[in-house]
């Protein structure tokens, strides 16, 4: 009875450490499938094929019990036993299950019996903005000594966002304060452990100001809504029944350019595309993948569509001072300039860019403080500070601007930039700007000296090609007269010459050539050359 026992037990323990030892072989030599789907969609949302994409025959599902294995926790997803089709189950929060893990992936056990197979999938849920940026304090109070030198710093506790990476936490900044300014240090990816501090930017001064208020804002992306449908497409297929069934997916072929497509989802049923995530226009400004729709005919067909994306601007950045800059990176500067000058006389320029676009990034510039409105004037388009009267002995020797410089959007953004101008007696003001030139000169001395080089070398290149050339020319004049003018008794040019004298005139006789400077008598037989007499003016013709 025993070993019967034991004989019967034996086939089960078998066949259940076979199942085990199958399950774990097969767990590494299958290919594992993987989704992507965003979180927070509702229930029934197609997350993919599976029997579609392993290649398995969806008229066998339903015999062979085609399902997913699930641990004690309620599933998240369900499979369709007639066409393979996986389903969410359930509203799933990815912060909830994932917590701040990155990626977050659902791994799920699916099981065919008679005969087994098990095939695993995985399905990444893509975090949406879902959250907005919360601080754990509404309120916070700061003690400042009155003695504080600018630059102190009071960090503060960071805000905190359970979305991750360009979800999350992405800028802190001050309202408008001339006293404060805020400084930020990035210690994570993620940004979630961003510090960062008040610093003061001026000495206070308890008797005059005993208080202070500002609001500190931490933000996340404020463009596209992530998970809402930005657009779709649409396929027609003129079969019929399930051979008209079309569905839809990215094709996503690994490559640098489509990383991009992580970030998007599409409804296999509906062609609604979704972003994930926000996008930047100043980081992206184009980029295009393909979607391809299959029917759900024996065997299938597809064809596939290239979409390309234009990211529009919004305005989402602030304008950022560049002159004037402290040597603390706070938007300060002092100006000196003598106090025997002019109206209209150019104190400084305040300039300033803005990443963004067109209207975005138009800035204006506007006057908010200064001790004395009579004495500057700003000009609103280029930032430039000129004075408006000359100064009199009662004017005080040190002014204080306040400079706002805000973009042109629909949402203005802006920044602010401090300039100090300091009234010095007109020596002070020559000698502190020949200090500020000292490098300029040296500069510009530099320059004219190889400018100097370049030019004397040019001339010297010039005079030498002139005196080439007048060689030349002096050569050619040589050989041309020793050519033709050599002794008396033979000049070259003739194949016979015979001279000779009769009383005051000269008489050559010549062969088939002329001479140079003879002339042919007309009517004459060409064998009689007339020579000049170059002591008197008659010439006679003598006939040989």
């Amino acid at each position: 009875m025993e070993q019967r026992g034991r004989k019967s037990r034996t086939p089960r323990q078998f066949w259940f450490a076979l199942m085990v030892v199958f399950d774990i072989l097969w767990r590494g030599a299958t290919a594992q499938i993987r989704y992507s789907i965003s979180e927070e969609v509702q229930d029934g949302t197609v997350v993919g094929n599976i029997a579609k994409d392993l290649g398995l025959d969806k008229s066998a599902l339903t015999d062979r019990g085609y399902r997913i294995v699930t641990g004690s926790t309620e599933p998240l997803f369900e499979v369709n036993q007639n066409d393979g089709i996986l389903y969410v189950k359930k509203r799933i929060d990815r912060e909830e299950v994932c917590d701040r893990t990155s990626p977050c992936l659902i791994n799920l056990k699916t099981v065919l019996e008679n005969p087994l197979e098990i095939h695993y999938v995985a399905v990444e849920i893509l975090d949406i903005n879902d959250h907005s940026p919360a601080f754990t304090e509404k309120e916070k109070r700061l003690e400042i000594s009155e003695s504080a030198l600018p630059g102190a710093r009071f960090q503060l506790q960071a805000a905190r966002d359970p979305d991750v990476g360009q979800l999350s936490i992405q800028q802190y900044r001050l309202s408008h304060n001339e006293h404060f300014r805020l400084e930020v240090k990035d210690r994570g990816e993620d940004r979630k452990e961003n510090m960062y501090a008040v610093v003061t930017r001026s000495q206070l001064d308890r008797e005059m100001v005993a208080h202070f208020e500002f609001t500190i804002i931490a933000k996340d992306t404020e463009n596209n809504s992530p998970g809402s449908s930005v657009f779709s497409v649409r396929a027609s297929d003129r079969d019929e029944s399930d051979n008209a069934v079309i569905s839809y997916h990215i094709l996503r072929d690994g490559s640098e350019a489509n990383k991009l497509t992580s970030f998007l989802n599409i409804n296999s049923e509906t062609g609604d595309i979704l972003a994930l995530k926000s996008f930047d226009f100043e980081t992206l400004k184009t980029f295009q993948f393909q979607v391809v729709a299959t029917d759900s005919g024996t065997p299938s067909l597809s064809s596939n569509v290239t979409v390309h994306v234009f990211i529009l601007d919004q305005n989402d950045n602030a304008p950022v001072i560049l002159y004037p800059v402290s040597s603390n990176g706070s938007a300060e500067g002092v100006e000196e300039i003598p106090r025997n000058v002019n109206a209209g006389h150019l104190v400084t320029k305040v300039r300033a860019y803005d990443a963004d676009i067109g209207y975005n990034g138009w800035l204006l510039f506007s006057l908010q403080e200064v001790t004395a409105h009579s004495l500057f004037g700003l000009d609103r388009y280029t930032g430039q500070i000129r004075t408006l009267r000359s100064f009199t002995e009662t004017d005080e020797a040190e002014h204080k601007l306040l400079i706002l410089v805000k973009d042109n959007g629909n949402v203005s953004l802006s920044a602010t930039a401090t300039v100090v101008v300091k009234l010095v007696e007109p020596r002070e003001a020559f000698a502190a700007a020949d200090v500020k030139s000292a490098t300029k000169d040296d500069e510009d001395n530099n320059v004219t000296f190889y400018l100097m080089i370049t030019l004397g070398s040019v001339s010297t290149l010039f005079l030498i090609s002139i005196i080439v050339l007048i060689a030349m020319q002096c050569s050619k004049s040589t050989d041309y007269t020793s050519k033709y003018l050599q002794e008396t008794n033979y000049d070259g040019t003739l194949c016979h010459s015979i001279q000779y004298r009769s009383g005051d005139k000269r008489y050559m006789l010549v062969g088939p050539r002329m001479s140079i400077g003879s002339t042919i008598v007309p009517g004459s037989h060409a064998n009689t050359l007339v020579l000049p007499d170059r002591r008197g003016t008659s010439t006679e013709v003598r006939h040989i």
